[in-house]
């Protein structure tokens, strides 16, 4: 549906820069240059595109959209894994099969802040699901998680790299001049459509728009269409809300959002592109993967993914195993403690072992 926009304008002359500027300035707050991408980046060592950002691989996300919340932050929480066939406590001592002992690992969100990333405290030794990897872009992984969305497409799952975009309650007196100062250069509208106009096939488009309802609609359904299409069905996640719900519903995209509202987007200024936002109480960095179930959505740093894609095999090996067990004897056969974690018989872990070393090999020849 056409709509005129409201009072939306581009925020700050420190975002337009290095934009404006033939030399990038040192710091910049509301955008990064290609170097400072690489900087705040660095824990990820793979391919990018050209502005920078990370470029995790097709594949992983491809895998990546089959996991659960749970599973990726079993996953990530879990030490790594035991090789097929060695002790079975390491293998059920972490992650979902762990059970208390330790303090919870790390603090903080994974990814620090814009100051300093990986600026949360490594994750410490102990056990159990808090427990999380130390290094750039640890603490625990449930700092990365966000829950409370409205799900357009429930049985639809979501992986993809992310974009950011954050936007602030208008100004006027800060808009005129750095909109006069866009004019001055030749440059495009700015505003939602010029984030949009960055997006490539299986980027999320991630939005803070601060929960705003009236107003704070990122998109109806024309763009919705538009974002669909440019990402080939990555997806939209935005603390805001959209318009046009029933055109949207309609087109298979998955999209997570506060609220609708009938309005067009107005009274905002978009103030930060592709720099850490904050969604929920989770920190977002641009070339994050952001993997969304019926439950939420967790933004996952590149440079963890493929460990928890991996990891997620014994995960699901972990509980095809176990709902066996708890069939055998029409159900009868066993309490729930005594498979579940962890089996209490020895001979019961060792049979889970030879069960795990048989399916990743079945699972890794069907790989080849």
């Amino acid at each position: 549906m056409i709509r005129r926009y409201g009072y939306i304008a581009f925020a700050s002359a420190a975002f337009l820069a290095p934009m404006l500027s033939p030399t990038p300035a040192k710091a910049q707050l509301w955008t990064w240059t290609k170097e400072q991408m690489l900087e705040y980046t660095k824990a990820w060592t793979g391919d990018r595109f050209p502005d920078g950002r990370p470029k995790v691989p097709d594949a992983w996300i491809e895998k990546a959209k089959g996991l659960s919340s749970e599973e990726i932050n079993v996953s990530w929480t879990a030490p790594t894994a035991a090789p097929a066939g060695g002790d079975a406590q390491a293998q059920f001592g972490g992650g979902r099969a762990g059970g208390g002992g330790g303090a919870p690992g790390g603090g903080g969100r994974a990814g620090g802040g814009a100051g300093a990333p990986g600026g949360a405290q490594a994750g410490g030794p102990g056990g159990g699901r808090g427990a999380g990897p130390g290094g750039p872009g640890g603490g625990s992984p449930y700092g990365q998680y966000t829950d409370g969305w409205q799900v357009l497409h429930p049985g639809k799952s979501m992986a993809g790299r992310v974009v950011t975009a954050a936007f602030m309650p208008a100004r006027p007196d800060l808009d005129a001049v750095v909109m006069a100062k866009a004019r001055e250069k030749g440059l495009p509208g700015l505003n939602n459509q010029y984030v949009m106009d960055m997006l490539q096939p299986g980027d999320v488009f991630v939005v803070d728009l601060y929960g705003k309802k009236e107003g704070g609609t990122i998109v109806g359904d024309n763009l919705f269409y538009y974002i669909m299409k440019a990402t080939k069905g990555g997806g939209l996640v935005v603390d805001g809300g959209f318009r046009d719900l029933d055109g949207i519903a309609e087109m298979d995209m998955p999209c997570y959002y506060k609220t609708v509202h009938p309005s067009a987007i107005g009274g905002v200024t978009l103030a930060a592109v592709n720099v850490p936002i904050r969604i929920g109480n989770a920190t977002v960095m641009p070339g994050d993967v952001a993997i969304g179930d019926r439950e939420g959505v967790t933004f996952v740093p590149p440079q963890a993914l493929e460990r928890i894609v991996n990891g997620a095999d014994n995960t699901h090996i972990h509980d095809e195993w176990t709902r066996k067990k708890f069939d055998e004897g029409g159900g009868t056969k066993y309490k729930s403690s005594e498979i579940y974690s962890s089996p209490r018989d020895p001979a019961l872990r060792q049979e889970y072992q030879d069960y795990l070393k048989k399916r990743l090999e079945e699972i890794n020849a069907g790989k080849k």
